[in-house]
Formats: C-alpha cells, structure tokens, sequence
C-alpha cells in the first residue's frame, strides 16, 4: 500500500494489514489537536517506557533529516520499521514533511521482498539489511539504525552493490528516543567514514566519564546526558566507542565489548556478544557468546583473531541458537546475560 502524502486525504485511505492499520492510528494521533504524541521506548538499555514527546519537535527532526538526504516533494520512502517506536514514526513525520510517496511494508527480516523498483529512501535495522541485500540496489538513500553496522555486513553491502554501479548511498545512523531519532549519520557506502557527521544546530560534548553530552535544543529542551564512551574529533564530528553501562572490569582493566565485537565480525558473520560475568580472580571474566553452532571451521576462525591485548581474549566461548533482541531488533544483553548465569 501507498500514502501519498503530496495529495493525501485520510478519509480515502482503506488500510488493509495489520500494520497498515496502525501506521493509519497513527496518522489520525498525528493529525488530531493534540500537540503531543505517544512513544514506546526499546528497552534495549533498561525497563521499556511511553513517553510523550512534541510534534514540532518531530518536525523539526524530520526536517534534519530529509535536508541532510537531499530528500524532495514525491520522492517515494518505504516504511518497514515498528510505527510504536521513534525509528518508525520518524519515517511517516519526514513523509509528512516533505510530502513524500510512502510505501508501507511489513516489518519483518525480509521488508524488501517484493520491493522491484527504484525508491529514495528507507531505514532499516542491520537484520532486515542482512536478508535484503538483494534488494538494496533499488535505494537511493538507504540509513541503518537499532544496532551498530558489522564489518561483515559492511563487507557483503560492498560486494553486493560495487559490481552493479549501485548509485545507493548508505548511512549508519547515532541517535535514541529522546533525540527523535538520528542526530547524527556516518557513511557506510560507497566510501566509509570514520566518525558521525552531527546535524546542523546540534553541540555535542564529553562529561568526566568521556560520556557524551548532548544540546539539541530544536529536539529535546534538555540537555542529554548519555552513557554513551565517545572520541570527540571536533565540534561536528565523533566516534562511538561504546556504552558506560557494558564496559567490563576484568582484572583491573577495563575492556569495552562494542569494540571487540566489531573486531571478531570481521572473521566471522555470526552475531557476537562480549560479556563479563561475576569471577572471583577477575572480578568480571570476559566471556564471548556466539550465535549459531560450534563447529571446528568457526573455532578455527575464532583462534586466528589478533587482539590487541592479552586480556581481549575471551577466557570462556559460549554457543547459543539464539541471541536474544528487543522487539525493533537491538541486542538484548541484560536479557543474554540472565539465560547464561
């Protein structure tokens, strides 16, 4: 189904599915005379919660975002995002906004799968990227968000669409509920950037902890302080290095899993997972969980990875058939940790 969003009359519109339905409600929440709308926050760093937020402030998020994209009145976007959370209520404002075409697309592992023409923009999570590679040849502006990008999906994204001239241009994005989204985007493909590029009219920080601060004043009235560890290149520009909340303590030394996880999924395209579990010598000991069965090619694999330092090594390997994941896709750690205690 489509909404076009250039001559739209809500009255006309017969919603069928079951997300078509609420990607309806929500336009209703959104054209009503509340200035405010409702969102479910993921749960992937803590207890899942509503909160309100302004549909200016919405506004001027998509705003951000389709002026960075170069995104214009009747481009077409495809929604395949949970419309209960930011990430896909986001798509339908910047729709609204600049009265894009919207195709809608169930949410699901495979959105693209009957996707057979040429649009200009969508947002995915790394998952659904991953089973639509065969497809992504047909975005013009592809952002990718909920979870970090691997560098094994980096390397399928760029063995997929180089030999084909793809003019598709890829983004990772940086951001969370309470900045509406994305604040910030990084180059994926064709070339790869090395830090997030901050939108206009938004200042970034570090506090104490090198945590980054955020003042988005066209977003959000407060200032954001995050747990998110950050090297700051300049007052536009910053490198994610993880979270505060998952760095682990191993024998005095403090190892930050987000990045030796984007070590191991260069060699291996299982999802992984660094944790520290409670050890008396260690204090925490690093183990390393991994998605998929064990098998000696895998172990191999896992043998060969040159870690920078001697305490990187996980001291204990940990297959499981599942990881789990937060209903938009994000990796569920306190959820992991639990079912291996």
């Amino acid at each position: 189904m489509l909404f076009d969003f250039n001559n739209l009359e809500i009255n006309n519109l017969h919603p069928e599915t079951d997300f078509e339905k609420k990607v309806f409600f929500f336009l209703e929440e959104w054209f009503s005379d509340s200035k405010m709308v409702k969102v479910q926050t993921s749960g992937s760093t803590g207890i899942p919660k509503i909160i309100e937020i302004e549909k200016e402030k919405m506004l001027n998020s998509a705003e951000m975002t389709c002026d960075f994209l170069g995104l214009k009145e009747e481009d077409t976007a495809l929604i395949c995002l949970p419309i209960e959370y930011i990430s896909g209520k986001m798509m339908v404002v910047r729709a609204i906004t600049r009265k894009l075409k919207l195709i809608i697309s169930n949410p699901s592992l495979k959105p693209l799968e009957n996707l057979n023409e040429n649009i200009d923009f969508c947002a995915m999570t790394p998952l659904q990227v991953e089973n639509s590679l065969d497809k992504i040849h047909f975005i013009k502006n592809l952002i990718i968000g909920g979870a970090a990008v691997s560098e094994s999906l980096k390397s399928k994204i760029n063995q997929t669409l180089l030999p084909s001239n793809s003019p598709t241009q890829i983004y990772e994005t940086y951001g969370m509920s309470e900045t509406l989204s994305h604040i910030a985007l990084k180059k994926t493909y064709p070339t790869q950037d090395e830090y997030f590029n901050v939108f206009d009219g938004i200042e970034i920080s570090m506090d104490e902890r090198n945590c980054m601060r955020i003042s988005a004043p066209q977003l959000n009235s407060e200032i954001l302080q995050t747990n998110d560890l950050v090297e700051i290149k300049n007052r536009n520009q910053f490198k994610f290095l993880g979270r505060i909340d998952n760095v682990i303590n191993s024998g005095g030394a403090k190892i930050f899993p987000e990045q030796l996880e984007a070590l191991v999924k260069k060699e291996i395209p299982n999802e992984v997972v660094f944790l520290g579990i409670k050890d008396e010598s260690f204090g925490q000991k690093l183990i390393l969980v991994v998605e998929g069965k064990e098998s000696e090619l895998l172990i191999h694999q896992l043998s060969t990875i040159n870690y920078q330092q001697k305490f990187h090594k996980p001291k204990e390997i940990i297959f499981v058939e599942k990881i789990p994941r937060t209903p938009n896709g994000k990796v569920n750690r306190l959820e992991l940790m639990s079912s291996i205690q």
